[in-house]
């Protein structure tokens, strides 16, 4: 069997973010998993307005992660019970390159939901999307004292947490992948 390639979407580009710190460690998790895996960081991928067309030099670049990844990780902040509109305008630079793919979500906020309400609110959207959302997340609550000043966890429950979450991602993405 191939090796898979799950890249994460981080997806904020606030200053000051914290997303960050998750989307590091959620790279740390996956390749320690021996699958191949990069951030895809939403400030590389700003643009003026939406553009499904795929045309942009953007786009093109977004389009070959995506084609060639077996399945996707989104982390994503809460802002005021929503996701960033960046990250759904990046979303919105492609259409068919998401189908069938299997996609897994883990929230980051200040509060102690941990990004519960962008979470369902973006299953939503990857749906329509044709992608395959996951049941299972992560949530990073209290996420500004969750990490130490060098940037790693402190609560090392988060391991075994995303563990569940990349074992159900990865088994769909096997399944989705064999009978490509």
């Amino acid at each position: 069997m191939n090796k898979l390639y799950i890249p994460i979407i981080l997806g904020t580009a606030r200053e000051g973010r914290q997303s960050v710190k998750v989307a590091n460690f959620a790279l740390e998790q996956v390749e320690a998993a021996q699958i191949e895996s990069q951030i895809i960081d939403v400030r590389d991928f700003r643009i003026s307005a939406t553009d499904n067309t795929q045309k942009s030099d953007k786009a093109r670049q977004l389009e070959e992660k995506i084609e060639r990844a077996d399945a996707i990780i989104i982390v994503t902040p809460e802002y005021n019970s929503g996701y960033p509109g960046e990250l759904k305008m990046m979303l919105d630079l492609l259409y068919q390159q998401y189908f069938g793919k299997p996609v897994g979500f883990c929230g980051v906020s200040s509060g102690f939901l941990g990004g519960a309400r962008v979470i369902e609110q973006l299953k939503l959207v990857s749906i329509e999307l044709h992608m395959l959302p996951i049941r299972e997340a992560v949530h990073f609550g209290n996420v500004t004292n969750l990490f130490n000043a060098k940037g790693k966890i402190k609560d090392k429950t988060y391991s075994e947490r995303f563990k569940v979450f990349l074992d159900q991602l990865v088994s769909y993405a096997n399944i989705i992948k064999d009978n490509r």
